[in-house]
């Protein structure tokens, strides 16, 4: 069943296009990553990890075998590129043998699933006006695909369209977010809520139970799209529970989360710079990586600002260098290992460049200087 197309005169919500701002920027300027190119917090992705135990797989070789750390699905807020999302999910499916592996992962995600987002739709006054933010916002979690909602008559469509190019095992990612979508109607309208239909863009598998026991409606798989399908009434439903000051609270974060997209690259380099510095991981090939851009592509827009990879380098190492020497308790050759310097003196050489003193002679005046009145 194809879903009903909507007249012209229906309101209809379509997400912003997530590259049209990159489209005007100025060719001298980088512009964020996350604007420009498919990547997605892992959130729900780290539940990979127990599902394949559960099957029992080593989660640490299936995911090294899709060429990515494992350390990463440590945090949730780490981010990986779209693609590699759905390589990962692939081998996940090659190694279980379970066809409807992307769904197994959905079925655990939740509205914290998509962060403050999540928080922020949890108290809004109603269903609509959360979807409404869904659209709004996603692109702060998932720069590969984008929700869509539109209403025809009585019925509502939510939906899920990936615009990230050549991605593998699209029916996986698909049938995660039709399976976190529900999760979240659920969670927004309560226990009387239930799909009309679930449309699927893929072909129906051979054990259709899962989806079955899962949604609790129909599914039609071969859809163009993939989405929910719901009375459009439910958009006016209160949601139980909604905090207008717990509202204000995520309001602000989102609002945070937005201007930091459109701040200047140079401050996640160097925010990401930190981290890999003393994971001692910092070449430009990795922060390339880390980023979702290529290498030269990088190098090309340090150059345009005037800069070189190895001076923002030096800069994050100089900060860091700083406040662990402001800890006397730190031995130096701690302190140089830290840093990825292999002996001491080697961060001797450097330090003395960086402030025109030695790291002993720097301590030792950040010593006197707390002493003095």
């Amino acid at each position: 069943m194809r879903p009903p197309r909507p007249p012209a005169s229906d309101p209809i919500e379509v997400p912003p296009d997530p590259l049209r701002r990159t489209e005007t920027a100025s060719p001298n300027r980088m512009p964020p990553p996350a604007l420009s190119t498919g990547v997605i917090r892992i959130s729900v992705t780290k539940e990979i990890v127990p599902l394949l135990r559960a099957f029992g797989a080593d989660p640490d070789e299936v995911i090294g075998q899709a060429g990515l750390d494992p350390r990463l699905f440590d945090d949730e807020n780490n981010t990986i590129r779209y693609a590699a999302l759905g390589h990962l999910l692939a081998r996940c499916v090659a190694r279980t043998r379970c066809p409807h592996f992307g769904l197994l992962v959905g079925q655990r995600g939740t509205l914290s699933t998509i962060g403050p987002v999540g928080g922020l739709m949890q108290h809004l006054p109603t269903v609509g006006e959360a979807l409404s933010a869904l659209v709004e916002h996603l692109h702060l979690h998932d720069r590969g695909a984008a929700p869509t909602l539109s209403v025809s008559g009585d019925v509502a469509l939510l939906g899920y369209a990936i615009y990230e190019p050549g991605v593998e095992s699209p029916e996986q990612i698909t049938d995660g977010a039709i399976a976190v979508a529900m999760n979240i109607m659920r969670m927004l309208c309560g226990p009387d809520w239930v799909s009309d239909e679930v449309l699927l863009p893929r072909h129906a598998p051979a054990d259709l139970a899962p989806y079955r026991r899962f949604f609790q409606a129909p599914v039609r798989f071969d859809q163009e799209v993939a989405a929910l399908v719901f009375p459009v009434r439910w958009l006016g439903h209160r949601i139980a529970g909604a905090d207008p000051i717990f509202r204000e609270v995520f309001e602000a974060r989102v609002r945070d989360l937005e201007a930091a997209a459109e701040k200047g690259w140079q401050e996640n380099l160097r925010r990401l710079l930190r981290t890999e510095i003393l994971t001692n991981r910092c070449s430009a090939a990795t922060v390339a990586d880390r980023l979702a851009v290529h290498r030269r592509t990088l190098s090309r827009h340090l150059h345009a600002d005037g800069t070189g990879f190895r001076g923002l380098v030096d800069e994050a190492r100089f900060e860091i260098a700083r406040q662990l020497l402001a800890n006397g308790k730190v031995p130096l050759n701690q302190v140089a290992a830290a840093l990825g310097y292999s002996e001491a003196s080697a961060f001797t050489r450097a330090f003395r460049r960086w402030s025109g003193r030695t790291p002993t002679a720097w301590r030792a005046e950040q010593r006197q200087s707390a002493l003095e009145p």
